[in-house]
């Protein structure tokens, strides 16, 4: 079988992003030296040749115009007279010759004395025409700039002419000086620079763990691959409280905006409980939070480097499927804590009878037993014949016997009447068990505090009434203890607010949460005590 080797990667591709990133800028800094020493050489040559060319200009019509030069073309033999006085002005404006002639191009003057009295060697023509004019060509002292002008007496006439020249080695000279400056200016930039590129490449071969730009975009592919993936969320805050990144399954579960990255978490109208979480920076597990719709477990965890606090990392769970189980399994336990209540209490009455018997008093066992198995099955006749929903009147025959155990009287109203098609019109039972049993928690509770309050002077009860008003199902719960106040009422909902003490609070917001989900509404009044009436609708059957 032949096997297939993966594909190699060039070497380029094998660096480090940082590697890379460091060759671009060493090739990138190399190319604009290069580019830019090129652009200034000839700029720098152009503007040497101008200068040369304006300086011997000025020079050849300043001799032009001296009285003396025309004073001295008047001798016979001017050469005597000019070749001092061209030397001298030569010297001290530092042009390379100045050559006096007359108009046939003959030499009286000449940095070289052999050549006094030979022909000039370039144009003239111009100059004897009476105008000034400029060229590069090349003399007895090689190529050089010269300027030629004509020398004019007192009518006009062109008398002889002056040239003046540089030639171009003295201006590569000057070039290469000036080169040299620069080059040692761009060998320092560029040291400086390669320093500096090479401490950047560092740090970012730190902050990139040396990994390459392909490592890097496949970490980032997979980073936000896993974001949209997983199911739970997550939430990154930054140190001021700012909404940085939240992937698919937090947007779902809190229902955020689309454009919540980037934003305040206290302007995304979160919870308040919830957003005063996200503030308070601190270490948070399993922490349970309630959405309109949900419940959420929450963990949060505080970033921290050497520069202090970078913000907070917050994962989300779905606990709502789990705390509506969790819920059933506690109504199930009630069940079975009432039925070994009812058989604890079952044994005490059988051996009543059994006693009784023994004792030869056989019409008070019967009238006994008969009185407790009538007092029972009126309790089981009423609550069945008002609530036909099987698993509500499981929950109340439960809660009945549980809140006699605590000493707590549980009676359900007699024109308590509840169909038993609720599922059919959209009540899930699941949550009406949440609604009606931690309502009924509360208020055995609460009449239990009266009870206790008032040193047990005071008989606890709790009254139930379920019924079916204007095509909406009515749980009413009411106690006879302390009841809630009007400020109380408006936040008894809210996840936290309890008056039990730490760990609690979570019952009644729960209430709130199944509520709203079907689409009820919650009245709290006091009357003997706090009385709770929630108002479910009923949804047709092509609705529900």
């Amino acid at each position: 079988m032949t096997r297939t080797s993966p594909p190699r990667r060039s070497p380029l591709r094998r660096w480090s992003l940082a590697g890379q990133i460091l060759l671009l800028q060493t090739v990138v800094v190399g190319v604009t030296v290069a580019a830019g020493t090129a652009l200034a050489f000839a700029h720098t040559r152009d503007l040497l040749t101008d200068d040369a060319t304006r300086v011997a200009r000025s020079v050849a019509i300043s001799v032009a115009d001296s009285p003396s030069v025309l004073a001295a073309l008047d001798d016979p033999a001017p050469t005597g007279a000019l070749q001092p006085y061209a030397e001298r002005v030569r010297r001290e404006v530092g042009v390379d010759f100045i050559t006096i002639m007359d108009t046939s191009g003959r030499r009286y003057t000449h940095p070289k004395p052999s050549q006094i009295g030979g022909m000039f060697l370039g144009t003239i023509g111009p100059a004897l025409a009476g105008r000034t004019f400029t060229e590069t060509y090349t003399g007895t002292l090689g190529p050089s700039v010269r300027a030629v002008t004509p020398v004019r007496d007192a009518h006009g006439e062109v008398r002889a002419l002056v040239s003046a020249g540089i030639t171009l080695d003295k201006i590569s000279d000057r070039l290469r000086d000036q080169v040299a400056v620069a080059g040692l200016t761009i060998l320092l930039g560029m040291s400086v620079g390669g320093a500096g590129t090479a401490l950047v490449a560092a740090r970012l071969r730190r902050q990139t763990r040396g990994l390459a730009s392909d490592e890097l975009s496949r970490i980032y592919e997979h980073h936000t691959a896993i974001l949209h993936a997983v199911r739970e969320g997550l939430l990154l805050v930054d140190d001021d409280r700012t909404l940085t990144l939240c992937n698919d399954g937090a947007r779902e579960l809190l229902g955020l905006p689309g454009d919540a990255e980037g934003r305040k978490v206290s302007d995304l109208g979160l919870d308040p409980a919830f957003t005063a979480m996200l503030g308070a920076g601190e270490r948070r597990t399993d922490e349970i939070h309630l959405t309109r719709d949900r419940v959420i477990v929450v963990n949060a965890a505080p970033v921290r480097s050497g520069r202090g606090s970078l913000g907070m990392v917050v994962t989300l769970r779905d606990h709502t499927e789990l705390q509506a189980l969790s819920g059933q399994l506690d109504a199930v336990r009630g069940f079975a804590e009432s039925l070994r209540s009812a058989a604890h209490e079952s044994a005490n009455r059988l051996h009543t009878v059994v006693t009784l018997v023994e004792l030869g008093r056989a019409e008070q066992a019967v009238e006994f037993a008969t009185a407790e198995l009538r007092a029972a099955q009126q309790l089981a006749d009423r609550v069945v014949g008002s609530v036909r929903e099987p698993v509500l009147a499981a929950l109340l025959l439960g809660k009945t016997a549980e809140a006699a155990e605590r000493g707590v009287e549980l009676s359900i109203s007699p024109d308590s009447e509840l169909d038993g098609e609720l599922d059919d019109a959209g009540l899930d039972g699941r949550d009406l068990v949440t609604i009606l049993g931690n309502l009924i928690d509360n208020a055995v509770e609460a009449a239990m505090t009266a009870t206790t309050a008032t040193t047990g002077t005071r008989p606890a009860r709790v009254r139930v009434r379920l019924t079916m008003d204007d095509g909406g199902c009515v749980l009413r719960v009411a106690d006879n203890g302390p009841g809630l106040a009007e400020e109380d009422a408006a936040a008894a909902f809210r996840r936290g607010w309890t008056t039990k003490g730490d760990g609690r609070g979570l019952g009644l917001a729960m209430v709130g949460q199944a509520v709203h989900r079907l689409g009820g509404t919650i009245d709290v009044a006091h009357e003997d005590g706090a009385v709770f009436t929630v108002r479910l609708p009923l949804r047709k059957g092509d609705e529900a």
